[in-house]
């Protein structure tokens, strides 16, 4: 492949050379994928070839105006994407073999493809930054890079867009002699042109990867040559070079980890990593390079750039070194690198930091199955046959990874990694390294096999292939927990109490489940429970059967409290306790439920105050602590104000529980006002450990060099600004302190920024705001603000303004800043003007900035019209924010399907529908997006605000009646619509007329996929098609009868449908038109109109070509109501009448 790249225009040219191996004899087209590319010359061997071109993703619904269902447009979209993917044979361009070369073709000999394109200004694929600011592209850091969700690479050259199809690379990248190309592969060679204006660059790729992770950037970048490892190298924009080498020094010590676990080098012979900005996402792996926007050293960004590098490398082994045979295995690749990436963190942080991003993971997984429904790993059954519907519950097809929501894939890739740990706790990890040692093991053996491409299966990992290996190393059958966690979606809920029985000593528990919600499924297994007593800590594996609710525990230990003794605890640490808090009779302390996580699951559980007291000062893991914090939230006693105070003392404790202590109190705090006594919680322990002993209102000088201290600072003011008072105000004391440590924070003789420390401070006056109280309405002014309120003002402002001198790292102070502003607008204190923050949304400025001015823009669109605004600009933003937009109104929309609202109008439905109809073609993500909004905001219906479409009936082949389009039925009514009908009753077909159209309709008909209900996604097909295979239709001796024979694919019968069936449901139709009903638009007829005097009556059909034609009065004259072909499904069964207006 050979690309020229120019900078000014945006442009680039380029051909491609493809060698295909025919496997087949007949093989006379070829299909590859392209998007945006345009194609100027195809030659096959030499030999000028045909092509065309054909992207039904483009334009999703053709000449559709009126659809405006989500439901529509999901079988539509997923139609079209399947009509072009890889893996099924299938592109957007198809190239005729020459009739010259079929004899080549049929003995199975090579065939070389030669294809020049170029690329005018890219939407997707490639995005190009070039900042307006004076001097040369180099001088002025422009650079490109190639982006996009899962397989992208169609956007900027032709291809095989597929993971499971391999092959070998050449690259050539010709640039301007002060550009950088870097691209996958070795460095061959670069080769200046004779004017020494231009240089090549020559990559040599020879393990066999897929286009999919094919990758490329181009600028002036800086480079630098690990120093510990020669064959790693890093690339960054102009003037970063020392954070560069910071931010990367730890590089090495991730490859020694995942090369000693895995038992296996790292298989590509470079490495790459490059710094970029306005970047499609924080992280994206390809073959040998990663993309990502850098963070320099500052406390609280090392971790997280440590833990990017990390993921990414992961991602090299498994991903990319091993791809996937199909979509349906792309959970084995996250779940594997997600694992391995698992134990790095817990090799690097800890097992207490480990443990937490499990608790947290497991936490959201939970909460996004029990809202959605459930995500499902692997949408086929173990026969290998594909589900017909495999998630029914979502308003997109699972069936392909560009109909995905983001936010499903996000939970996709984190329930894989969930569930390979759940497989480690079956099969231990010593088998699990041992698994993936051997599918390392057989891909480098097979990426060695130059000219035996059939070997290179081995580099394709799928889930069957991958549980042999599994049972080949362990000798265990998984197939339970597989088909448990794998093959279905959804999580368990479980709802624990006990009681302790005296007289028999014994724990009688009682676990129940709910498994009939949205998004949970029902557990049979062993189920592990943990018992604290007075003699130690006791393991108990309970058999959770279909049946079973309570089970009896033997306890081990007798109540004996007032004896002293210190008590064991489940690390073998002994400790002395008070126990003066307990139930005399019984010896329990606390219980906890599968403490291990070893079942993706949400616990309930009940047990005594105290116990979780015990739980959060005694319990040494994390999840227990975390777990205790959030139920003592119920428990606003001094008893638990103690507890919580206790464990912020504890510097052994880990500092994310001591921060989540700190939330905790303020709650307890504010519940308890009324009876607190001393001093605002927090204040006297910060003084403590914060301040001057001789002057407890001045801080010390910042000492950041105990990062656990650190966090503990910069949460506990933010935390205090949360109480309240009896009048539901912030106390004067809480806020002067914080007041005080802005003013005498000193952070010359520290090592580390504050930059982040300030900007929780200015969190923490927004954290004070409480609602403003006005008088007679009057309008806020500078001069009637509220005292406490303008010195928060003054402070804001002083912030921002030093922000302009001394930018902090990340801009984090500004950031802070704005939303503290657009706090004080939400309560009252300062006039709601957007202004402000569109102009820090503005291009320029710092991309975290822009975010937060964005989210306070989004918000606005509840109370202003911004929402309308927005969505039509959406394609203006730039490239990087797009999504991120579409994510914000997403999770904070100005409405939703079930609200009333002035913003949902028919402008703004056509808006959104264009938008993820035709004008995101260009990025998956940003059109599944779309839809997300769109289905947000108005559901799988059509939307409320739209007046009435055309009528239609549907013909239910099995039951053999008609009943209304689903497509226009509204949800409040669609689950009753089976209830509603009266088939027996006789009925009138009722459409609306066109006062416009005079002439004759056309014959039409539905065209409909033979694999995918009600759409056919052909962009070229003719409206007067003529009657699908299967179909007859017969004309009874009685002409006012017409019956539709059909028959089905599948089968030699027909079934008969009398077209009496289509009377019958008039007056279902009539009785539910005052239901239907929408305000009327201009050039419209109401419904009321249409009630009354657009009624159409059918006597009988001739044939389906033939047009009926009804005269009815409008205003004294006379117009035509037509009726058109009906169009079938044979798939499905259901026919469609249309009433065209």
């Amino acid at each position: 492949m050979v690309v020229i790249g120019k900078f000014a225009s945006y442009k680039s040219l380029g051909f491609v050379e493809l060698t295909i191996f025919p496997t087949v004899a007949n093989l006379n087209r070829i299909k590859l994928n392209s998007k945006q590319c345009r194609i100027y010359r195809v030659r096959i061997n030499d030999l000028e070839a045909a092509f065309i071109y054909n992207d039904p993703t483009l334009e999703v619904c053709h000449n559709e105006s009126k659809q405006r269902n989500l439901n529509y447009f999901s079988n539509a979209y997923a139609a079209a994407v399947s009509a072009v993917d890889p893996d099924a044979g299938n592109g957007e361009l198809c190239i005729k073999v020459p009739s010259e070369l079929w004899k080549h073709v049929d003995e199975l000999k090579v065939l070389k493809i030669h294809i020049n394109f170029s690329l005018d200004q890219p939407k997707g694929g490639l995005h190009f930054v070039v900042p307006s600011v004076e001097g040369s592209m180099a001088e002025r850091g422009a650079h490109v890079f190639s982006c996009g969700y899962q397989n992208s690479t169609r956007f900027w050259f032709p291809c095989v867009d597929s993971y499971s199809e391999l092959c070998t690379w050449k690259l050539e990248f010709t640039v301007d002699a002060a550009m950088v190309a870097v691209s996958n592969g070795d460095l061959v060679e670069t080769v200046y042109t004779h004017d020494m204006r231009k240089k090549t660059f020559h990559y040599m790729l020879t393990i066999p990867t897929a286009a999919s992770n094919i990758s490329l950037a181009i600028g002036p970048f800086e480079i630098l040559v690990d120093p510990y490892m020669h064959e790693v190298t890093h690339f960054c924009l102009p003037q970063l070079l020392p954070l560069l080498k910071h931010t990367t020094s730890y590089l090495h010590e991730v490859f020694e980890f995942y090369e000693e676990i895995l038992t296996c080098r790292y298989p590509y012979s470079c490495f790459k990593t490059v710094f970029i900005d306005e970047a499609y996402v924080e992280v994206a792996a390809y073959a040998s390079i990663t993309n990502l926007l850098h963070s320099a050293m500052i406390i609280d960004e090392t971790p997280l750039t440590r833990r990017c590098l990390a993921q990414s490398l992961a991602q090299q082994f498994f991903g990319c070194f091993i791809s996937r045979m199909s979509w349906s295995d792309e959970w084995v690749l996250k779940g594997i690198s997600g694992y391995i990436y698992g134990l790095w963190m817990k090799k690097t942080f800890g097992v207490n930091e480990y443990r937490h991003w499990i608790k947290e993971e497991l936490d959201k997984i939970v909460v996004y199955e029990l809202k959605t429904g459930g995500v499902l790993l692997h949408p086929i059954f173990g026969g290998g046959k594909e589900k017909d519907n495999p998630a029914s519950h979502l308003h997109f097809s699972i069936k392909h990874p560009h109909t995905l929501s983001w936010e499903y894939y996000t939970m996709f890739q984190c329930k894989a990694h969930l569930v390979m740990r759940l497989i480690e706790n079956r099969i231990s990890m010593e088998f699990m390294l041992q698994v993936f040692n051997k599918l390392l093991s057989l891909a480098s053996t097979a990426s060695s096999q130059k000219f035996q491409s059939h070997m290179w299966s081995q580099m394709l990992v799928s889930t069957s292939g991958f549980l042999k290996s599994i049972s080949n190393v362990s000798g265990k059958d998984i197939q339970p927990l597989i088909k448990q966690w794998v093959d279905q979606s959804g999580v368990v809920k479980f709802y624990g109490s006990f009681a302790f029985n005296r007289k028999r000593n014994v724990l009688e528990l009682e676990i129940k489940q709910d498994y009939t919600s949205p998004g949970t499924q029902k557990y049979v297994g062993p189920l592990k429970v943990t018992v604290q007593e007075l003699d130690g800590s006791f393991n108990h594996t309970l058999q959770i059967e279909e049946n079973s609710l309570k089970h009896d525990i033997p306890c081990h230990s007798k109540s004996r409290r007032n004896k002293k003794k210190k008590i064991p605890l489940m690390n073998g640490e002994e400790v002395d306790m008070d126990l003066s808090a307990m139930d005399a009779d019984s010896p329990l302390l606390w219980i906890r439920i599968d403490p291990d996580m070893a079942v993706l699951r949400k616990v309930e559980f009940e047990q005594a105050d105290f116990m979780w007291q015990y739980q959060l000062r005694y319990e040494r893991d994390v999840v227990a602590q975390q777990e205790s914090i959030l139920a003592l939230e119920k428990f606003p006693t001094p008893a638990s104000r103690l507890a919580l105070t206790d464990i912020l003392e504890q510097e052994q404790c880990f500092y994310r529980v001591r921060m989540a202590a700190c939330f905790c109190l303020a709650k307890i705090a504010n519940s308890m006002v009324s009876t607190w006594t001393g001093p605002p919680a927090m204040k006297s322990l910060f003084t403590r450990m914060f301040c001057c002993k001789t002057c407890p209102n001045i801080v010390k000088t910042n000492n950041f060099m105990s990062f656990q201290s650190y966090f503990l600072q910069k949460t506990m003011p933010v935390a205090m600004a949360l109480l309240r008072d009896v009048h539901n105000l912030c106390p004067k004391e809480v806020l002067t302190f914080i007041l005080d440590l802005i003013k005498y924070n000193d952070n010359r003789k520290n090592k580390f920024s504050d930059n982040y420390y300030r900007a929780e401070m200015i969190d923490a006056l927004a954290n004070s705001v409480t609602p403003a109280v006005s008088v007679n309405n009057e309008v806020r002014t500078l001069d009637n603000l509220n005292p406490d309120v303008r010195l928060i003002l003054e402070e804001i402002t002083r912030f921002l303004n030093m922000e302009k001198l001394l930018p902090s790292y990340r801009h984090t102070i500004t950031v802070s800043c704005l939303r503290a502003i657009r706090v004080l607008q939400k309560n009252g204190h300062v006039p709601s003007d957007p202004a402000l923050f569109k102009s820090y949304a503005e291009y320029g400025h710092f991309v975290d900035i822009r975010i937060a001015a964005l989210e306070a823009v989004v918000d606005y669109t509840k109370v202003f019209k911004y929402l309308f605004y927005l969505v039509v600009s959406i394609n203006l933003i730039v490239f990087s924010f797009r999504h991120k937009i579409l994510n914000m109104l997403t999770k904070n929309p100005p409405f939703t399907k079930n609200m009333e609202s002035p913003l949902c109008n028919e402008a703004l439905v056509d808006q959104l529908w264009k938008l993820m109809n035709s004008g995101t073609s260009h990025d998956w993500r940003l059109r599944c997006g779309a839809v997300d909004l769109y289905f947000t905001l108005f559901g799988l219906s059509r939307p409320s605000c739209l007046p009435l479409p055309e009528l239609g009936l549907v013909l239910n082949l099995k039951e053999k009646k008609a009943v209304l389009n689903p497509t226009i039925i509204p949800e409040a009514i669609a689950g009753n619509q089976e209830a509603v009908i009266n088939p027996s009753s006789h009925a009138q077909l009722v459409g609306f007329q066109n006062p416009e159209d005079d002439h004759l309709a056309k014959e039409a008909s539905c065209n409909i996929s033979a694999h995918q209900q009600g759409v056919k996604r052909k962009a070229d097909t003719p409206l007067g098609s003529p009657l699908e295979p299967g179909q007859i239709l017969e004309k009874n001796e009685d002409s006012s009868k017409v019956k539709l024979k059909i028959r089905f694919s599948n089968s030699q019968d027909e079934e008969e449908i009398d077209m009496d069936t289509v009377h019958d449901s008039q007056a279902f139709i009539s009785h539910h038109l005052n239901m239907l009903e929408r305000p009327s638009t201009p050039g419209k007829i109401s419904l009321s109109l249409v009630h009354s005097s657009l009624v159409a009556q059918v006597h009988g059909f001739g044939s389906l070509a033939q047009t009926y034609t009804t005269h009815q009065p409008h205003h004294g004259g006379n117009s035509h109501a037509k009726y058109r072909k009906i169009g079938t499904d044979v798939s499905s069964g259901p026919i469609f009448l249309k009433i065209n207006k």
